[in-house]
């Protein structure tokens, strides 16, 4: 029987510690990436009020999350979008399409009632794939 090789992103959030959560788990040719937001290790929200900038922050560290973890976005072939106001679906799909233009995933977007800090307006896991 062969065991398969699982390996951690640790996360910079300052939640990780008190939940107990990797921003990514490399399980395979599987790469889960935990719910990322705008947040920033200093606890400070990158894009302020904007649905957008927000989106496109969490979009990155998502790439960079992946990057750590082998891989990077043309690699993601689903992502989970979590939205605290239904109006900014379409500035959050427009930078999540900015992203995903050549190779988009399946996605989902959901609006939530909240999110763990206010500020949040998003939150997005994501799911790659490395055979592709």
């Amino acid at each position: 029987m062969s065991s398969m090789s699982v390996s951690r992103v640790a996360s910079s959030s300052p939640y990780a510690p008190v939940i107990g959560f990797s921003s990514a788990v490399r399980a395979g040719s599987l790469v889960l990436v935990a719910g990322i937001t705008a947040i920033d290790s200093s606890g400070a929200i990158v894009g302020g009020d904007d649905p957008y900038a927000q989106t496109q922050e969490a979009l990155r560290k998502i790439g960079d999350v992946l990057a750590e973890a082998g891989t990077d976005l043309s690699h993601v072939v689903q992502t989970r979008i979590y939205l605290i106001r239904p109006k900014h679906w379409a500035h959050v799909g427009r930078a999540h399409g900015e992203v995903f233009a050549e190779n988009p995933p399946s996605a989902t977007m959901v609006v939530v009632a909240g999110l763990l800090d206010p500020r949040m307006l998003v939150e997005i896991e994501a799911v790659a794939h490395l055979g592709l």
